[in-house]
This record gives structure tokens, sequence and C-alpha cells, in this order.
């Protein structure tokens, strides 16, 4: 019998360096999240990170015919729900939440639930407190902390459809919302999956950049809705004696308008400290549900340093990263060269993936033949 031959030292040293290495990878792995390479690609004609931005923003809105159901709050407010696809009677279910300023009317929330719904889904949109074009009740408010409203549609969801497959897709502040909530949760979480995109995940360096360059185009903008929506609702709604509203309304920028407004109604003691304790990244090790989220590293937003790191994310989480894509952007070009938006249909792509692995896993095994016979 010949033996095989002895491996050189070095070699066998090589060996277990590997063995240790892959050893260590895969203990990194079971310990923490991801961090992955997206295959987004962006349009030939819409590169960089404002062309991105401004083609998602200025395309035309997506038909999405909307059921709203009126959902009174525990402390006398309400929220508003918007069903679609409910002719998909007893398919998988989609909570949306849309970002600053957002609600039924935003072309990304819309754009995905019509991807959803094609799929066999329904969609029910969550407009925040006092997102909509009707003031709420109480001088409460939607922010970027804010958990409680989404928490309790989750609950309320589960508790009238106990086996539906739920999943959650949030945008910006929506996503920062879900990511927050979710962990707050932990293993309780009442949904299934969630998926999430361009997120604020420390929010003062996002504020300090919006007040920066051309990013200052979108603060524009925005800081002018939520001062429309604070004209809407102090003529029915008495202003809250925690806020300074003139200050608010005279605001150039949002830490300015956050100090003023947000952040003291909200019972914060500072800026500072609504925007620490509301950042979501510092409880991303605490989800327990699968997450993906997409980025891009180019988010004119934000900055490439908030972006977390894999130590930093739950195992159930997987960060999913663009060289570029802008904000809420992600548009890319077809076969044709048409472009179209690449974000919505990867997220639900993925959730639709998701919810057909959790249909193969739970599907009860046929009878076999002696089991009928013994029947």
């Amino acid at each position: 019998m010949i033996s095989a031959p002895a491996l050189h030292p070095s070699l066998a040293l090589d060996r277990v360096s590997s063995s240790a290495a892959r050893a260590r990878r895969r203990a990194f792995a079971a310990a923490h999240g991801q961090v992955v390479q997206s295959t987004f690609r962006p349009h030939p004609l819409l590169p960089g990170a404002h062309l991105q931005t401004l083609a998602a923003l200025l395309r035309p809105v997506p038909v999405l015919p909307l059921r709203v159901e009126r959902l009174d709050l525990d402390d006398g407010d309400f929220v508003d729900l918007g069903w679609s696809g409910e002719h998909n009677h007893n398919g998988p279910l989609a909570v949306l939440v849309h970002g600053l300023t957002g609600g039924f009317h935003s072309k990304y929330l819309r754009g995905t639930a019509c991807q959803l719904i094609a799929r066999g889904w329904r969609t029910v949109i969550l407009q925040l407190r006092g997102a909509g074009p009707e003031p709420n009740l109480l001088h409460r408010c939607y922010n970027q902390g804010d958990t409680e409203d989404l928490r309790y549609l989750w609950r309320l969801l589960r508790a009238r459809e106990p086996a539906t497959f739920i999943a959650t897709v949030g945008w910006s502040l929506g996503g920062n919302v879900t990511l927050k909530a979710l962990a707050e949760e932990g293993g309780n979480a009442p949904i299934n999956i969630a998926a999430v995109a361009s997120v604020p995940f420390h929010i003062r360096p996002c504020a300090e950049r919006l007040s920066g360059g051309l990013s200052r185009i979108y603060q524009k903008r925005l800081l002018e809705e939520v001062k429309d929506a604070l004209r809407r609702k102090h003529p029915h709604v008495p202003v809250s004696p925690q806020v300074n509203l003139a200050a608010a309304f005279a605001s150039q920028n949002f830490i300015e308008f956050d100090r003023a407004y947000t952040a003291p109604l909200a019972g914060y003691r500072t800026v500072d400290d609504y925007y620490e304790r509301s950042s979501c990244a510092q409880f991303l090790r605490h989800i327990r549900r699968q997450t993906l989220v997409i980025h891009a590293e180019d988010d004119p937003f934000m900055t490439a340093g908030i972006i977390p790191t894999a130590d930093a994310l739950s195992p159930e989480v997987t960060l999913e990263l663009a060289a570029c894509g802008g904000h809420v952007g992600f548009v890319s070009a077809d076969a044709r060269g048409r472009p179209y938006c690449w974000l919505e249909k990867r997220l639900a792509s993925h959730i639709q993936d998701a919810f057909e692995r959790h249909q193969v896993s739970h599907r009860k095994p046929a009878l076999t033949s002696t089991r009928l016979n013994q029947a």
C-alpha cells in the first residue's frame, strides 16, 4: 500500500490557516449582518446623484386605486390607511411607510404597491399621523423616532389576520421608523419581513448635508411642505406651548425647524437629543426579522460616513450598497434603453422571494400511500 506523500509543513500551515479563516468568517456572519454590493446600474443618461433623485421625483404619478380606512387611535387621534390590491383575496400583505412630507400621493410608494399587487399582494399605506391633507386632531405629529403608530398597526393587522404573511417597506424617514420599530419589537415583531431604502441612519449629519451645496434645493422644497402642513393644522388645533411656531416658520434649515418645533413637540430636551435618540443606526443589532436595506453611497440627503458596517447589523439584516442611485432614485434602463424604477422592482421581488420561501417551508407534507391506506 502506497501512502500519500506528507504535506510540506508550510502547506499544512496554510491549510490550517485557511480553515481557521473560514471558521472566523462563519462566526462573524453568524454574529453580524452582511454588507453586499448592489446589482443596480444607473440609466446611462442619468448619471450622478441629483439626476437619479430628480428623475424619480419628476416621473408621472403611478395609478393606484385606494380604499381609505380611518383608524382611530387610543389617544383620540387617527391615522388613515390606504388599501389596494384587495382583489388578491387572502394574498400576503405589505405595509408601506412613506418618507418626510409623503403620503398616499408618494410616487415611490405607489409604484412599489403596483409591483406587489401584480405579484398577488395586497398593500396598505400607513399615512403617518399628521401627514395627510386633513390635519390630525392632537398636537402630536409624526417624526423620525415615533414608532408607536406603526407598531400599533402591526399588532392590529396580526390580530385581524393571524396566518397572513406580512411585510413592511419603508423609505427615508419611513425606513428609519421601520428599522427602529423592528428593533424595539425584537423577537416579538408581528411581521415576517421588512425592506427599506435610503435610510438616514444618523440624522444630524443628514440635516447638515441638506444645508449645503445643491442639496439645499431638496431642503427648501421639504421645508416649505412641512410649513404648509403647520399652516393647515393650526387654524384647527391650538399651538402647543412647548413649540416656537414663529421660529419654525422663520427657519432656514431643518436643524432650526426641528429645534423650534419637532423636538420640543415630541418631548425631547434639545434638537440633538431628538436626533441622537431617533437615529436607527444604534438599534440595528436588535432586529430579529429578515430585513433588506438598500442604500446609495452618493445619496444627496446624506454622507457616506453614516453608512453602518457589518458589525453594526444583526444577523437578520443585509445592507445592499450601490455606488450611485441618489435618494429614493435608482432609475435604470431596460433592454430597450427605456428608464424604469429599479428600486421598486427590487423591493417587490425581494419580499416576494421571501414569501415563496415561507410558503415552501410551511407547506404540509403530502399524505403517503401508507397513511392513506391507514386512514
